[in-house]
């Protein structure tokens, strides 16, 4: 995740020591980046009751079967608490549907993890804003990806606009923090200054901008053109300049593509933006993809299959029903897996890791900002890791840019 806030105004945000090594006084930054815990994403179960056209599980109004049972989920938690994993996101298809996801909540909670959950928000309602109120969910992140019809195309159902919002609604009437999730593709672009005006009209703290990840039936939605990434991200600059202004320091993020965290720099660079030398030192700190995706994030399936991050399904590195996760995120054995986990995580060394990339990506100057895109994207359409992120934005000669800390 890019913090748009936190690297364009400098004000302080909620996981700065995550993602920058900064923190204030009540929380403990760790050395590195690469010294992180996790932030687990748990798709909890496949069934959702929508028909996304850009699901990346591919989810349907259907049971599925092979997902872990209640036993299975509370021994998970358990292993994620003892281990100490920075965050734990309930996702799905639509975590609401799942069986026992109030056992789910209260176990994690009383195991003191920090809870997030991902939903449509369609399924909200006054019972449901009340439990996560009082089980201390930290936010609850409901998508949102166009205005009206546009939401209900992009979400397969008439009236998913509207069901959405009552779940926003209900979720501020109980005080419980609530967050937006949208995906940016050609479909929707358009819509973004109005949704920047609901954001700002309902008072949303949080906002995450994501770039599309071609899964599941995402493979046939159409990605933002370089020019159209680079004018959503200008876009997003100004409405957080304009809300610091005001006195506001609502958290806008983006999403799968650390090439985000770059452009905004070489943009405070141009502008001599004060700020500049400091968004250095955080994205250096950072590293991008290569402190993300296998290290920095991880996923867990609706199967209990254990990968990199919930767009990369293709890469298997376990299974939480025959091993804890903890054991399989520390590859320390001598496993297929763990090399697999160890491949993907490299070198300390952004030099020696950019190496072994090849296409654009090798020969950029900014790779140890960026650690070379979204290594998931870059998967997805390369067949291998080692290509190149093919939505990295920049133009060539940004990336042969010289940029050293005072």
């Amino acid at each position: 995740m890019i913090n748009i806030t936190r690297l364009w105004t400098g004000t302080q945000q909620p996981a700065d020591h995550l993602r920058y090594g900064v923190s204030d006084a009540e929380t403990c930054a760790p050395s590195t980046a690469r010294k992180r815990k996790p932030i687990v994403v748990w798709n909890i179960t496949r069934t959702c009751n929508l028909r996304c056209v850009h699901c990346y599980a591919d989810s349907h109004a259907e049971i599925y079967p092979g997902e872990l049972t209640l036993e299975q989920c509370c021994a998970v938690i358990d292993d994620l608490a003892d281990y100490g994993a920075s965050a734990l996101l309930l996702s799905g298809g639509e975590p609401l549907l799942h069986p026992h996801l109030p056992e789910l909540l209260k176990r994690a909670s009383s195991r003191g993890l920090k809870i997030t959950i991902s939903t449509n928000g369609t399924r909200i309602t006054p019972e449901w804003a009340r439990l996560f109120k009082e089980v201390g969910v930290a936010y609850v992140g409901i998508s949102l990806d166009g205005i009206g019809s546009v939401h209900d195309q992009f979400r397969g159902v008439p009236g998913a606009f509207d069901a959405a919002i009552r779940g926003f609604r209900l979720c501020e009437e109980v005080g419980q923090k609530t967050g937006l999730r949208l995906t940016l593709t050609r479909n929707n672009v358009q819509c973004m200054p109005q949704i920047l005006d609901y954001i700002e009209r309902e008072s949303i703290p949080r906002v995450c901008f994501y770039h599309l990840v071609p899964m599941g039936r995402g493979v046939d939605v159409a990605a933002l053109h370089p020019e159209e990434s680079r004018a959503a991200l200008d876009m997003l600059i100004a409405r957080v300049e304009k809300w610091h202004a005001a006195g506001s320091n609502r958290e806008l993020l983006t999403v799968t593509q650390p090439a985000d965290g770059v452009y905004l720099l070489l943009r405070q660079l141009k502008e001599k933006n004060p700020l500049a030398q400091q968004t250095l030192r955080l994205l250096t700190w950072n590293g991008g993809g290569a402190n993300s995706s296998g290290r920095g994030i991880a996923n867990i399936d609706t199967q209990g299959r254990i990968h990199p991050d919930q767009f990369w399904q293709q890469l298997t590195l376990g299974n939480v029903k025959d091993t804890p996760f903890s054991r399989i995120w520390e590859a320390a054995d001598q496993s297929a897996a763990a090399d697999r986990l160890r491949e993907l995580r490299g070198s300390n060394d952004p030099a020696e890791r950019q190496q072994k990339l090849s296409g654009p990506c090798a020969t950029c100057k900014l790779f140890s900002l960026c650690g070379g895109g979204y290594r998931t994207r870059a998967a997805i359409a390369n067949g291998h890791w080692y290509g190149s992120d093919p939505a990295c934005y920049l133009s060539l000669d940004e990336r042969q840019t010289d940029i050293s800390l005072n």
